[in-house]
């Protein structure tokens, strides 16, 4: 055997003995993430979103003791919607059907390469009930996805029960705080974050008590489409939702909602997007979600909040036991 070629060999192997899990081979994912497992089927809804045809995906969980309620949950930014699990678990069991969709630009959804815009996915979401022929639903949301179903209450307040927002982002109108940034510099900073980076900006930005397996799955799915050859478009759809947050505030709309509406906050939930872009003596007034949730409800007509102590963003599994017995109550109340 020719010697250049063993030497070769052995340094290989050698490097591939030495280099940590993490930073050998991260197997792609599609920008759709194919590759990334969901829990329930995935299908798909074709739509038109500012003359681009798109596809919605979406689970769609039927309950083995139906009660002829719908639940639709609304996911935020960073997760993918298969986040949801122990929660459409928790509701089926107890007789709900559960509508668990990504919203485009998210997820295993088309990524489009116009902006974003509350109102658009909120057509989107409805036209998903339409076409399961669902005429009324409740909707609870995470994050980002409260935004949404804040929007969705009052453009389309006849389709919705009972509105559930969980660790809410949206409760201050963050262009008060922080002056705009460019598409590009925020495609630049993205594009620099390492796993590592990301993993400690969840466990920081979102006061996370979970175990560090329990938030790879997050990791993955953020990073493992890096190999993908349309990443850059992936990014650009990415970065459209974080200037969709900053451009289209609701939290003048929340006072205004007519529904029974339960928030449910994590008290240790300080996150507020771009509060790192924001002047320092201003960023301590940023992100106090609980007290903030708190005002809002009292100022609507049918809300109610509650904080769960030592916790975070994401409450509903930091706190499965107290969240699910907190929105079953609140789904069953008349």
């Amino acid at each position: 055997m020719n010697r250049q070629f063993v030497v070769a060999l052995l340094g290989a192997l050698l490097v591939s003995s030495v280099m940590p899990a993490a930073a050998a081979e991260r197997e792609p994912y599609g920008i759709g993430l194919e590759g990334f497992a969901y829990p329930y089927p995935v299908n798909m809804l074709p739509l038109v979103n500012n003359g681009e045809q798109v596809r919605m995906a979406y689970m769609d969980v039927a309950s083995p003791q139906p009660n002829g309620r719908t639940v639709v949950l609304l996911h935020g930014r960073n997760f993918p919607s298969s986040y949801w699990a122990p929660v459409i678990k928790t509701l089926t069991d107890a007789g709900y059907r559960v509508v668990v969709p990504d919203q485009i630009g998210f997820g295993k959804s088309s990524k489009p390469q116009e902006d974003l815009h509350f109102d658009t996915l909120a057509r989107n979401t409805v036209a998903l009930l339409d076409h399961l022929q669902i005429a009324k639903a409740d909707i609870v949301a995470h994050s980002l996805g409260g935004m949404l179903a804040v929007r969705i209450a009052r453009a389309y307040p006849d389709r919705i029960n009972h509105l559930v927002l969980t660790a809410p982002i949206g409760l201050e109108d963050y262009r008060f705080y922080v002056p705009p940034t460019p598409t590009e510099k925020i495609i630049e900073t993205e594009d620099k974050l390492t796993a590592d980076g990301y993993r400690k900006q969840l466990e920081t930005n979102y006061s996370l008590k979970l175990p560090p397996d329990q938030v790879t799955p997050f990791i993955d799915a953020r990073f493992n489409i890096k190999g993908s050859a349309e990443y850059p478009r992936w990014l650009r759809a990415f970065v459209a939702s974080a200037q969709l947050i900053y451009r289209e505030p609701v939290v003048h709309e929340i006072p205004l909602i007519t529904q029974p509406t339960l928030f449910v906050m994590g008290a240790n939930d300080h996150n507020a997007p771009g509060k790192a872009n924001a002047p320092e003596a201003l960023r301590p007034k940023m992100g106090h979600n609980a007290e903030l949730a708190t005002a809002l409800a009292a100022k609507m007509q049918n809300g109610r909040a509650e904080v769960i102590p030592d916790t975070g963003h994401l409450v509903f599994l930091e706190a499965p036991a107290k969240y699910n017995e907190l929105v079953l109550g609140f789904l069953a109340s008349r």
